[in-house]
Order: structure tokens, then C-alpha cells, then sequence
């Protein structure tokens, strides 16, 4: 053969030719890769939604007890803005305020019994209470109307992308309109990418030498967003393109366009990152997707260009020229009308000032709320799942408690003699009826999230340990009654390693004999201490377990007078089962658990068990009545009405290293204790420092009266309480007291005449016992028919509780 007439390929042709299927080869093997990640991707969870948190909805009623501010300041924390005029009052999450008079459109929500339409209310409140209440639209007069709750709180994911999650169908027209208009005219026509706008884009780049001019696609900007990273590189444009016609040829438009509208970064709220059209709506506007104008709609849409560098409220120069841009787009489209455009173009931004924010206002209720769920739930389906949790959080009591901390914390610091910033506070508030907590205060700064005392502050609780004490006691009538005596002298102790310990009282006194309602009201240490001995420790301890405290405790006897340590929730939940008649029910702060798509998981229902007889805690909660009325927590009486009947037991520590003190009402119980975390001296008793706050706290709550409900098995007796004996009606010390039935006293005192000796004689029948011809009242002083100066303090305490016959 000539070599020389064979036809030579040019090698520059070759290398081509080669290059080209080598390229194309690694192009498929490339395009392969991209393609499984996508379709393993997009077949999972496509986003790790955080869980959301929401307090107890508002439920408004005729004769509701409620105050114009109260009600304002609820309806601010849950997100309604103000309106200055009617005219303003436009939108749902809106509303018009006028002395006492309330204008308002509730938002829609998804309740776990269905969902509630947006409505439009006129609400009247007069004398601290709801006097009217009209839907305005229909003319009808609702027996009662739900808001939305408050969202108090999230559990967010690793990475902090917070999103409210839009499906293409509910959102709106317009505003998927104006996002083709300007981001992506072709984008049902193209397969991901677009060839000439990528070509007319690097021209573009390269006369200029520098990157003014983009040419991605939506389809691009999803892969971008959701697989890729910021980086402006050559490799990641390539892969940004493989990947968009990956996302092409497995999925239809109408999904990637809803994948786009999540997905898209809008914003940023500290640590969390505002995606999605859903969430940025609110964020910005305080509304939802469907209630934008037109000119909000533009200001979204316009961001997508640069969240930071186009953010309204730090640039609202650059946003407002931004939308009005993109509101010119809409009117060239005939996306909006021309004389809508005239009339939006200059307009305000009206981004409301204060946005709601990712973290919670409420860290210390939050943090129960977690460690309640991760007792059945993993923290990774908090942080991912989108879970809707439903709480017993009333923002009223809970505003009520941070104002009393914040009122009474400085001026304690400066009782106490304690350094400026040092004295610390925390606080659980429960209702009586389901043992449910309805606010907590973790520390005097409400929204630090750190160090929750309420829960994790573990201190030496005092005297709020002695109705323990005292309970034992009254759960054995046959033995002890409220009017038994007991000793209060003197008593050592000497532990395993020698040292002696000698309990004293407050006062420095010891009282002898004195009666067991009267040591208790007083406080009295050492006869609480015999009075624990003699009973048997385990048997005093037993009695607390089943008040509702868990953890072991080693039993010995200065453990009778509170150093026993616990936290407020652990008190809260011993002084719940007191309050509720000697039923224990597991506190707790949850009331459902659902998904994102409202199907409940979980109901949290109320469970309750007999753990004390009622007769004893009957007994004990008249004392603890005493105890606030004229006892060491007697100051209660400049916060609530003596006819209130308020109970409660104050609690000091050794050195006033702790302030404590546990009450109830009729419809709320709150335990306030207050320190130091450093254990030194607050120089605080129980009454002078927590009891103060507790006061206020609840004396601006709609409390209901204590009135203990007298259990079966009772009986009543005409005694002299203070010799402990049976007595006539007309004698000067007469009384009726309860008793368990059997448990009076035998003998009979008589009253002397004058310059006679009492006398004291065994009856010969059987014990008179009778019951009062009405129900047992609270006295008031000015009540009372002989001069109460001639009686002794026990005398005037219990003939308050038990009125004479």
C-alpha cells in the first residue's frame, strides 16, 4: 500500500474527537451521580421542620373575668397588630381598640376538633369583666369565642431554617404570577436550564470581567439552594446545571415550583434563617400568604435578588426602590392594574417594626415542655418532625408572675442587704383543677435561656416540709386532732459522728404544751421535731411520697424541718395534691402532640388517684387557712380578701439562705422561692421575701374562694379548743371544730362561774357531738360579738375558721 495516499487525520481532530467522548462519558457518570442524589432526596422529608409550641387558646365568654390591658397584652404576644383607625382594620391578626371597647379579626386555625374561620368580633369589657360580645358579620351573640394560641415557642433544627410550609394550591395567584415574571418568564417551557440566556449571561460577564449578569432558572436556583452550596466557582455552575435537569427529568413543574417557594432563603432572625414564602409573610408583614397586597407580594418577591442586602429594616432605601421595581414588572405584565401600580408604587414599605421572633420570650416553660416530650419522644423528631405541641401556658398568669418578680426583686435586694443583681427568683404557677402548669419563671431575667431554677435549683425548702409532718399526724385521729397537745420543750439529738444537734424555734423560745393546729399556724421547729420522732420518720416520709415526692430521701431528723431539698416544680406538685383534697395527679404542662397535617398523636389527658384519705388533708388545709389568715403568712391579707380563704405555708432556711412560700385558692396554686445561686444569705424569711411576690402574683390573677369541701366521715364537736375538751355552747372559749368521726375529745369542761374553780368531769353518756345549723364561714374580726382582746391569739385563729355555735 502507499503510505504516502492514505489520508492522515489531523491529530488536533483526534484529541477533539477523544476529548469530546471522554467528556461526554464523564458528563454521564456526572449526570448519574446528580441523578441519584436527587431522587434520594426529594423521596425523604425534603426539610427538618421544627416543632411549635402553643399556649392555651383564648376563650372569650360573657361574664369571663378580664381587663382592657390584660387583653391587649394577650392579643400583642400572640401577634395581632394595632390598628390606629377603622379603616385600618383590614386584615385578619388586626384590631381596633377604644377605651374598653375591642375591634377585632381573628386569624384562622387549625384546632385538634377542626378548624376555626377568620371572624370579625365586637367585645365589650366593663367592671373587669366581658359585657359584650357580637360577630359582627352574622349578627349572632356566641356563647363563647376561641382565639388562635399564641405560639410561644420552637424546637428548631441543627442548622436553625425555620419555614411555615405552602402548597402550590392555597398559595396565591398573584404571587406565583409576579415570581415567573421576574425570576424565570420561560420556566414551563425550558428542561432546567437555558441555553441562550447562559450564552448571552457569559458574554455579558466576559466584556465586563466581571459577574454582573445571571442567567439561572428556578429549577437552577432549588438545586442551588437545596443540594448545593454559595460558592461562585465554575465546578459548582456545572453541577448546579446537572442537577436542575436531574430535578427536570424526575419531577413534574408544578412540584419544583412548590419545592421553590419553601425552599428560597427570605431573611434572618438572629441565629434563625426565615425560608419560604409562608414564614417570610409573617416575618415581615405580620400575615399571612393570603391576605398580602399587591405591593407586599413585590417586596417578597424582590428580596429573592438579596435578603440582606435588599432587608427592609435595615435598608429600607434600597427595598423600597427594589419592589417598586418589581411592582413596574407586575403593571408591564398586567399582572395588576395600572392604577393599582400609581397607588402601590408610592406607599410605604409597612414592615412591621417588630417582627415575631424565633427565640422564645418564654425559655423557662419551653425547657419543661422539652423534657416533658423526650420522655416519649427523640429530640431529632423535635428538632425535624414539624410537630404541633399544645400546652396549658396561660400568658396571663405567666405575665402576672414576671411583673411581680420584676416589682419586688430590687426592693428585696435591698431588705436583704444583698449586692445589687445577686438575688434570684423563680416561680411555678398550676391550676388546682388538672394539676396543670399554666406559667414558670426560671431566673429574674425571663428570657435567658440557661440555668432553670424552677426546675433544676434543688434547695433545702424549710418549713414548707411540716404539713407533711402534720398529716401523718391527723391520718392517725385516734391519737391526734387538731386541738391535741403537743410538747414543744427542749430536745438533742446526737448523730453517728457525736455532734449534737438541739432544733430551736424562730423566736428563740420554747411554748410547752401547745395545741397541734397552733404549732403548725406558728411554725413552732421543736414541736414539729417531737411531734416527727414520735411518729417515726419513714412513716413521716411515706406520707410525703405520696403527696406526690419521688426521690429517695434519707431519713433523719433535721429532715423534719426542711433540709430536704427540692425544686419549685417538686413543691408545686406535694402542695397540688394537698390543694386538690388528697388526689395526686402527675403535674404537667402538655396537653396534645400532632403532625404537621393535624392528626393527633397524643392526648394528655388527666389522670388522678386517691393517694391521701380527704378527712386528714381537710384537717391540715384549715390549719394552712389559719396559717394566712392570722399566721406567719399573714400579710397575705394586703394582697387577697380574707374571704378569699387563701392556704399557704412559708418557708425559711438556716442563715436566710432561702425564701420560700406555697399557696393556693380555689382555682390557682403558686410556689415563689427566692436566693441566691452562690447559697449565701439573702437575709429573707419566707414571709418577708417569696410570700411578697406570690402576693401580687396572685392578686392579679381571676382567683375563685377556697372552699374546702367537707368529705364524709366528719363530725363536729362543742369544745374548748385550748384545754382540749368538750364544753357548753355558752362558755366564753366555745367552738364547733371538725372532727374524723370518733376522734373528739371524752371529758367535759364546764364553765366557771365567777371565783369558782373550773371543773372537769367524764361524761356519763356519749360524747355530744352535733354539726353547725350552716355551713362553716370565715369570721371577720368585726363580726365577732366579745371582745377579742380577752382571747388568746389560737382562740381568734380558729374561731375565724370554725365558726362559734
Amino acid at each position: 500500500m502507499d503510505m504516502k495516499k492514505r489520508r492522515i487525520v489531523p491529530i488536533p481532530l483526534i484529541v477533539l474527537i477523544c476529548g469530546s467522548i471522554g467528556l461526554g462519558y464523564a458528563s454521564f457518570r456526572h449526570f448519574s451521580h446528580f441523578n441519584r442524589v436527587v431522587l434520594e432526596k426529594f423521596q425523604g422529608r425534603l426539610w427538618e421542620l421544627p416543632a411549635r409550641v402553643y399556649a392555651r387558646p383564648l376563650e372569650l365568654y360573657p361574664g369571663m373575668p378580664l381587663t382592657s390591658p390584660a387583653f391587649e397584652e394577650e392579643l400583642k404576644l400572640m401577634g395581632y397588630l394595632q390598628a390606629a383607625h377603622p379603616a385600618g382594620l383590614d386584615t385578619p391578626g388586626k384590631f381596633l381598640r377604644k377605651g374598653n371597647t375591642f375591634r377585632l379579626i381573628l386569624r384562622p386555625f387549625r384546632f385538634e376538633d377542626g378548624e376555626a374561620s377568620s371572624k370579625k368580633i365586637h367585645m365589650i369589657i366593663r367592671g373587669g369583666k366581658v359585657d359584650f360580645l357580637k360577630e359582627t358579620e352574622t349578627n349572632a351573640f356566641p356563647d363563647m369565642v376561641r382565639l388562635d394560641p399564641t405560639l410561644i415557642g420552637s424546637f428548631y433544627p441543627r442548622h436553625y431554617e425555620d419555614r411555615v410550609l405552602v402548597t402550590l394550591k392555597k398559595a396565591p395567584p398573584l404571587l406565583l404570577k409576579t415570581l415567573l415574571a421576574v425570576e424565570d418568564q420561560g420556566f414551563y417551557d425550558h428542561h432546567g436550564i437555558e441555553p441562550v440566556a447562559i450564552f448571552r449571561a457569559a458574554m455579558a460577564n466576559i466584556r465586563k470581567r466581571r459577574l454582573v449578569q445571571g442567567a439561572s432558572t428556578i429549577t437552577q436556583q432549588l438545586a442551588k439552594n437545596f443540594f448545593l452550596t454559595n460558592e461562585k466557582t465554575l465546578t459548582r455552575k456545572l453541577n448546579e446545571m446537572f442537577m436542575a435537569i436531574a430535578l427536570e427529568k424526575n419531577y413534574g413543574k408544578d412540584e419544583i415550583l412548590e419545592a421553590y417557594l419553601n425552599e428560597v432563603y427570605l431573611g434572618q432572625d438572629g441565629k434563625r434563617a426565615i425560608h419560604g414564602f409562608g414564614l417570610a409573610s409573617s416575618f415581615h408583614f405580620g400575615k399571612s400568604l393570603d391576605d398580602l397586597r399587591a405591593q407586599e407580594i413585590a417586596l417578597l418577591v424582590g428580596l429573592l435578588k438579596g435578603p440582606s442586602y435588599y432587608d427592609p429594616r435595615a435598608h429600607p432605601e434600597r427595598a423600597l426602590k427594589r419592589r417598586n421595581t418589581v411592582l413596574q414588572i407586575m403593571r408591564d405584565h398586567g399582572l395588576i392594574r395600572i392604577d393599582i401600580a400609581d397607588r402601590a408604587i408610592p406607599s410605604p414599605l409597612n414592615v412591621i417594626p417588630d417582627p415575631p421572633k424565633g427565640a422564645s420570650r418564654f425559655p423557662a416553660y419551653l425547657d419543661l415542655v422539652r423534657r416533658q416530650l423526650l420522655q416519649e419522644y427523640r429530640d431529632s423528631d423535635l428538632r425535624s418532625a414539624g410537630l404541633r405541641v399544645f400546652t396549658a401556658f396561660d400568658p396571663q398568669v405567666q405575665l402576672a408572675g414576671e411583673k411581680a418578680v420584676t416589682s419586688h426583686i430590687r426592693r428585696l435586694e435591698k431588705r436583704g442587704g444583698v449586692p445589687k443583681g445577686k438575688l434570684q427568683a423563680s416561680a411555678v404557677m398550676t391550676s388546682t383543677a388538672g394539676n396543670e402548669v399554666l406559667g414558670m419563671i426560671g431566673g429574674r431575667n425571663f428570657s435567658f435561656k440557661g440555668f432553670n431554677r424552677a426546675l433544676d435549683a434543688k434547695r433545702p425548702i424549710g418549713s414548707l416540709i411540716k404539713p407533711a409532718v402534720f398529716l401523718t399526724a391527723l391520718s392517725r385521729p385516734e391519737r391526734y386532732t387538731l386541738t391535741t397537745s403537743i410538747d414543744d420543750s427542749h430536745i438533742q439529738f446526737q448523730d453517728e459522728r457525736g455532734r449534737v444537734w438541739v432544733p430551736q424555734n424562730y423566736d428563740r423560745e420554747y411554748h410547752g404544751d401547745t395545741p397541734l393546729y397552733l404549732a403548725l399556724a406558728h411554725s413552732y421547729n421543736v414541736s414539729t421535731v417531737r411531734l416527727g420522732m414520735e411518729l417515726g420518720l419513714p412513716d413521716v416520709f411515706q406520707t410525703l411520697g405520696k403527696m406526690g415526692f419521688t426521690r429517695d430521701i434519707k431519713p433523719y431528723p433535721s429532715a423534719l424541718l426542711g433540709t430536704v431539698e427540692m425544686s419549685p416544680l417538686e413543691v408545686a406538685q406535694i402542695y397540688q395534691t394537698l390543694a386538690a383534697g388528697g388526689f395526686y395527679s402527675p403535674i404537667r404542662a402538655i396537653r396534645s402532640v400532632e403532625r404537621p397535617d393535624g392528626v393527633t398523636l397524643q392526648r394528655y389527658s388527666l389522670t388522678v388517684r386517691q393517694s391521701l384519705a380527704p378527712g386528714p388533708v381537710y384537717l391540715l388545709n384549715s390549719i394552712l387557712q389559719v396559717v394566712v389568715l392570722e399566721g406567719t403568712a399573714q400579710s397575705v391579707k394586703t394582697f387577697l380578701p380574707e374571704d378569699m380563704g387563701a392556704a399557704g405555708k412559708t418557708g425559711t432556711t438556716n442563715d436566710l439562705k432561702d425564701s420560700w412560700f406555697a399557696g393556693f385558692t380555689g382555682n390557682h396554686l403558686a410556689v415563689v422561692w427566692v436566693g441566691r445561686d452562690d447559697n449565701q444569705s439573702c437575709g429573707l424569711t419566707g414571709a418577708s421575701g417569696a410570700l411578697q411576690i406570690w402576693g401580687q402574683l396572685m392578686a392579679a390573677l381571676p382567683n375563685t374562694p377556697l372552699e374546702l369541701p367537707e368529705p364524709q366521715g366528719m363530725e363536729w364537736a362543742v369544745v374548748d379548743a385550748e384545754a382540749d375538751m368538750l364544753t357548753d355552747d355558752a362558755c366564753e372559749n366555745a367552738m364547733t371544730v371538725p372532727f374524723i368521726k370518733g376522734s373528739a375529745p371524752t371529758q367535759i369542761i364546764s364553765c366557771p362561774a365567777a371565783g369558782q374553780d373550773v371543773r372537769v368531769q367524764k361524761p356519763e353518756q356519749d360524747v355530744r357531738v352535733q354539726r353547725p345549723e350552716q355551713d362553716v364561714r370565715v369570721q371577720r374580726p368585726e363580726d365577732e360579738e366579745k371582745d377579742e382582746t380577752k382571747e388568746s391569739a389560737l382562740t381568734r385563729w380558729l374561731r375565724r375558721i370554725f365558726k362559734k355555735k
